[in-house]
């Protein structure tokens, strides 16, 4: 069952992905015009996105993938075109059309699911892998762990994910872009050490089932993030 803090973070970001920030969102994932500011946040989104692909199999045809919080769904269309099957599930009804509506402008066949919904949903089915890029990062280190072992128990092979590391300059920058315009603000992120995420994982025993693999992180400007490799045992 899901904590009161996170079902009162995901009513957060609902909001803030579905109204507030919705438009400047559609824009960072396009090839429109951004700040400068969003312009190093799309940079680095773009690395990301990458390398969470790059340790996924170039020829995905007969598995299966859950991206979640798949939001404008460029990665979610991206593993359909390596043969998955793609279930990709978001919080945000805004941005799920709109992922529905690049994916009807690409003009291709590919099998790929936008839903609206919470990643933790187990009704969504079994998956050979998952990925969650930048969807664990705005919620409590015990609250990202829990759901990736409600994940875990319905994924067979791997998961990628990341989660925010804990610098002090990320946390300086966070803490100057209060003063930044609304419309260029993130919401709310956690950071936390490597040591401590992989004392959670311990904790939670999902390494008694699953070995951690590669890390990466990614700084680039405001955009700063650490993917992460599990790998069923």
């Amino acid at each position: 069952m899901a904590s009161a803090s996170y079902q009162t973070r995901r009513d957060e970001i609902e909001t803030y992905f579905d109204r507030t920030a919705a438009d400047a969102w559609a824009a960072l994932t396009s090839d429109a015009p951004v700040s400068r500011i969003r312009r190093t946040v799309r940079r680095g989104r773009d690395a990301m996105r990458q390398t969470l692909m790059s340790w996924l199999p170039e020829d995905m045809t007969g598995s299966t993938l859950i991206d979640a919080g798949c939001g404008t769904g460029t990665l979610a269309i991206e593993a359909a075109q390596r043969g998955a099957e793609v279930v990709a599930v978001d919080l945000s009804p805004t941005l799920v059309n709109l992922a529905r509506e690049r994916l009807r402008d690409l003009n291709q066949t590919l099998d790929v699911t936008f839903l609206v919904g919470d990643m933790r949903d187990m009704d969504l089915g079994s998956f050979d892998y998952a990925v969650a890029m930048d969807s664990l990062i705005h919620y409590d280190v015990a609250d990202g762990v829990q759901t990736l072992e409600a994940m875990a128990a319905q994924i067979h092979r791997k998961m990628v994910f990341t989660f925010a590391p804990k610098t002090p300059l990320l946390a300086l920058m966070h803490a100057a872009g209060k003063f930044f315009p609304r419309a260029d603000r993130a919401p709310s992120i956690e950071p936390v050490s490597p040591g401590r995420l992989s004392r959670h994982l311990d904790e939670a025993r999902l390494t008694q089932d699953w070995v951690a693999g590669r890390s990466h992180r990614i700084d680039v400007g405001f955009y700063k993030s650490h993917a992460m490799e599990l790998t069923r045992r």
